[in-house]
């Protein structure tokens, strides 16, 4: 997959992280409806959580977050990207992201439960399946995992200058009718 240079990646604190919880809000509450009114939970109390934002352009496009979970392994959770962006490769970049910190903060091992759509997506980012389906948050997911010893350093630019964040648009109910 060719890099896409108006793509920035990094960790996010202070007022970035509000766009992390927005963007996730928005996805996983709002759009998907897996989890009812907030997705947040004690990893993004923990100071340990690495949370992750990228833009495209100035934009706040996705977001993904990661914790150690034990030893040399980790969790990737909570990645999402904003519908007007899924078509770039916002996405991709922040898995990228995030097994390379988690690589380059002695982790041998990524973990993660994977919507089943998106199976194919995080094998072409070389990650494995392991195990059967199983249901997380409501919804079968596929458990995957990464070695993170071949994770290669990340090379894009950061946050930019400017950062915005698109005004919310309204989702229909997906479940009723």
């Amino acid at each position: 997959m060719a890099r896409s240079p108006d793509i920035g990646v990094w960790r996010a604190a202070g007022p970035d992280l509000a766009r992390h919880y927005a963007i996730r809000q928005r996805v996983f509450v709002l759009e998907q409806r897996i989890l009812e009114l907030t997705d947040l939970d004690g990893h993004d109390r923990d100071a340990n959580t690495i949370h992750v934002l990228a833009a495209q352009g100035s934009c706040a496009a996705g977001t993904v977050r990661l914790y150690r979970l034990d030893g040399e392994l980790w969790q990737g959770d909570r990645l999402a990207v904003l519908p007007s962006h899924r078509s770039s490769m916002v996405g991709a970049e922040l898995v990228r992201f995030a097994v390379a910190t988690a690589g380059a903060l002695g982790g041998a091992q990524m973990v993660a439960q994977i919507q089943l759509p998106n199976v194919r997506f995080f094998e072409r980012l070389g990650w494995t399946r392991a195990g059967a389906p199983a249901p997380y948050c409501g919804r079968d997911h596929q458990p995957m995992v990464y070695d993170l010893t071949q994770a290669p350093p990340f090379l894009l630019p950061g946050r930019p200058a400017e950062l915005m964040l698109e005004p919310l648009v309204e989702v229909p109910d997906l479940r009723a009718g």
